[in-house]
This record gives C-alpha cells, structure tokens and sequence, in this order.
C-alpha cells in the first residue's frame, strides 16, 4: 500500500464540493488516513510551494491558495500517487478527461479543485507538511 497527499482547494470548499471530492476519492478506492481544515498563511503556502518559486505562476499560486479554507487529506491504496493522479485529471480543466475531479469540480488551470502530489518521494514530503505519524491512523 502507499500513501500520498491530496488537498481539496479553496475554489472547491468555497463551492461546498470538499465531500463530493472526497466521496469520488472512496469510490476510487482510497482509503482516508489523516485529514485536516486549514486555512494556510502565506508563509505555509509559499513553504509548500517552494519548488515553483521561480515559475511565473507562483504569486498567484500562493494567492489562490490563502484565500480560503484547504482540506490535505493523506489517502492511501495500491499505487496511490499514479491512481490519485488519474482520478484528477490532467491538470488545466480545460483537457481533463469527463468523470475527473477537475472536469467536475475545477474552472481554470489554477482553480482546478485539487491537488496531488506527484512522485511517492514528493508524497511523503508533503504528507510531512501537514501531518505528523501520529496524526494518521494506521495502514490497514
């Protein structure tokens, strides 16, 4: 089993769709080990996000980010980063594939519901930024 990090966006808990997410992550068989609500400071976004400090984007980024409520969720399943990755879609709504949590939930390349991380290195980084060991429940 592996685990990795999906965090349910402010666009997408602003709209009341934080469950619907979370609910289409069940159906794709995940199995919730740690979960929070968080609104992140600029510091936290701009820590997280770190590895994009140099893209164009990454002001904006870290914007959107702190404009509201976020829900990191720590999901685990068999190939968990490839199937979290799959069951969002491709990252700009616009080319996500129907059925995908950003063609159902997302309205931009940046307001696109959620995020996933993309390596099971990068996983167990960013499940360190939000939960210690003790905050999630055990593998079953």
């Amino acid at each position: 089993m592996e685990t990795t990090l999906a965090i349910v966006k402010p666009d997408a808990v602003a709209a009341g769709n934080a469950g619907n997410i979370l609910a289409h992550l069940e159906k794709q068989g995940f199995k919730i080990r740690g979960l929070r609500v968080l609104h992140l400071t600029k510091a936290q976004a701009e820590a997280f996000y770190a590895v994009h400090r140099e893209r164009p984007f990454y002001g904006s980024l870290v914007a959107f980010m702190t404009e509201g409520p976020v829900v990191p969720v720590a999901l685990e399943r068999e190939n968990a980063v490839v199937a979290l990755r799959d069951a969002m879609g491709a990252t700009d709504v616009a080319k996500a594939a129907p059925g995908t949590i950003r063609n159902l939930y997302g309205t931009s390349i940046e307001r696109n519901a959620c995020h996933g991380s993309d390596s099971p290195e990068n996983a167990v980084k960013e499940l360190a930024f939000f939960f210690s060991e003790s905050d999630l429940i055990a593998a079953r």
